[in-house]
Formats: C-alpha cells, sequence, structure tokens
C-alpha cells in the first residue's frame, strides 16, 4: 500500500487496515531478519509510513511486537490442543509441546526477546494485556494436558510454563550469530557444545514432567 493511500485513510475500516498492515510488516521483518534487528523505522519504511504515524497505532516498536507475541501464544494453544485431540500420555505432550515450539521461529524469537526488551518501552495498558493473555493460553493448555495426563493441573500448569521458558533461553543459543556460527564450523568441539534445540527441550521437559508428581504434596 503506498504512503498516500495511507494519508488518506480516515474511515474506522481503514484504520483497521493500516494496523493490519504495520502489524503484517513487523512480523515479515522479523521473520526475516531477527526481531533485535527491525527498527521501527523499518516498519515505517515497509508499510509507506512516516515513524510519527506509526506511533499514532502503537505507541512503541516493542507495543507492536508484543502484539504479534500475543497472536503467535494464541496460534500455539490452539496447535497443542489440535495435537492433543487423538493422543494422550506424557510423551505425547512432551513431544507436542515441544514440537509445536520448534514449528514457531517466530514466537521462540519473540519468547527469547518478552522480558528483555518488549516488556519495556510500553505503556501499563499494553504489558497487562499481553500477560493476561499468555496466562489464559497457559492456563487453558494446562487444563488440556491435566486432561489427559495423570499430571494435576497445577503441574501441568507449571510443565507448559517451562516449555515456553526453555524455548526462550534456547532458542538463541541454537540459533547463533554469524559469527558465531562461523566460530563453531572452524571449532567442532566447540560447536558440540551447542544445544540442540529441539532434543534439548523433549529430554528437558521428559525429566520434569517425570519429577513433578516425584515431588507432589501427600494428599493430592
Amino acid at each position: 500500500m503506498t504512503r498516500s493511500a495511507f494519508v488518506r485513510a480516515r474511515r474506522p475500516e481503514h484504520k483497521q487496515q493500516r494496523r493490519e498492515a504495520i502489524l503484517a510488516a513487523a512480523r515479515e521483518l522479523a521473520r526475516a531478519s531477527g526481531v533485535r534487528n527491525v527498527s521501527l523505522g523499518a516498519v515505517a519504511d515497509a508499510v509507506g509510513l512516516a515513524k510519527s504515524n506509526i506511533v499514532r497505532y502503537f505507541g512503541t516498536r516493542e507495543e507492536i511486537y508484543l502484539i504479534l507475541a500475543a497472536e503467535e501464544w494464541q496460534q500455539w494453544g490452539a496447535a497443542i490442543d489440535e495435537r492433543l485431540v487423538d493422543h494422550g500420555g506424557i510423551d505425547a505432550v512432551v513431544i507436542a509441546l515441544s514440537e509445536t515450539l520448534v514449528d514457531r521461529p517466530l514466537l521462540c524469537d519473540l519468547l527469547a526477546s518478552a522480558a528483555t526488551s518488549l516488556e519495556h518501552n510500553v505503556s501499563v495498558e499494553a504489558v497487562r494485556t499481553f500477560k493476561r493473555g499468555i496466562h489464559e493460553v497457559i492456563g487453558k493448555v494446562g487444563a488440556r494436558v491435566a486432561q489427559v495426563t495423570e499430571l494435576t493441573e497445577a503441574e501441568s500448569v507449571e510443565l507448559v510454563s517451562a516449555a515456553t521458558g526453555l524455548a526462550s533461553l534456547l532458542y538463541p543459543v541454537a540459533h547463533p550469530s554469524a559469527a558465531l556460527a562461523e566460530a563453531y564450523a572452524q571449532d567442532p568441539e566447540l560447536a558440540a557444545a551447542c544445544p540442540k534445540f529441539l532434543p534439548t527441550l523433549v529430554r528437558t521437559l521428559s525429566v520434569l514432567a517425570a519429577g513433578l508428581p516425584a515431588i507432589r504434596p501427600p494428599g493430592r
């Protein structure tokens, strides 16, 4: 869409189209180069707007990516629910949690950036809305996990939370920078220390899932 077309947008439906175009541009830029490498100016250029116009719709770059993160969380929750319709048991749950995260690199990138940057430089209302959305997804997925395993709902919520937390830590390590990737290529011993994303997720979550019932308070 051209800059002139955006300038003429006045009706509510046109403003909504503008918001969606901004979000779409930010999403594609993040997929191409990583969340941390996308500036507000790059988003503005992608949709043919001045940065000041972007700010009218989203207070900051970080707020744009919090909204996208919330959308990614919702989609991940729906994918988990779909995976568990015909499959039960803790092994199936661990695989479902892990594989659906690996299948969503943008979500993992956003997870890695959330606490360190995206939850900063935003309004209280924006971050509150984001956190409420996350808690809702975790609660729903946790309840679903509890239905198909012998974990309690609280244990299931803990497992789901751990899956996303672990993904946020592992994703940037398992997807190194160009310089570090070159260092790994030159030093196989060093490269061997780089964790593999999916196997590490599966192994760690399997250990946690097995251990949660073992530390369950008596009578629960």
